[in-house]
């Protein structure tokens, strides 16, 4: 039988290849409309969407095994340092892809957003 934790690293590695899939479809469509620049950027944007959402599971996981280990206070810790990390590296990844690669701005923040989206609905969905 599956525990708790076990079915959360499952799902959530379902939820990272769905978004990973939807990530690359935005990206074709934009290929297909505007080039391969544009194409890269929103494929970038997804990318940093996908990196939060397992910088988030691997916390979950941390945090689980804290908690099981009756160090409750120690988990909490860990989800709020990740939820920071989070934030800062999502900041930092459209920092540099913006100012440094010189991505193109739609592009990029769509195909975050889009990718984003399939994270909240799948996880919205795994709660059901």
């Amino acid at each position: 039988m599956e525990t708790g934790a076990q079915r959360l690293v499952h799902e959530t590695r379902r939820i990272i290849k769905l978004q990973l899939i939807v990530g690359v479809l935005v990206a074709a469509g934009f290929f297909l409309a505007y080039g391969p620049w544009e194409a890269v950027s929103a494929l970038y944007g997804g990318l940093i969407s996908a990196v939060s959402a397992l910088i988030l599971r691997w916390g979950v996981v941390q945090a689980g095994g804290a908690v099981q280990q009756d160090e409750k206070n120690s988990g909490e810790v860990i989800l709020y340092a990740g939820a920071a990390i989070r934030f800062v590296l999502v900041l930092v990844l459209f920092g540099v892809g913006l100012a440094i690669l010189k991505l193109t701005p739609l592009a990029t923040v769509l195909g975050f957003i889009t990718v984003q989206l399939v994270f909240l609905y799948a996880a919205r969905s795994m709660k059901q």
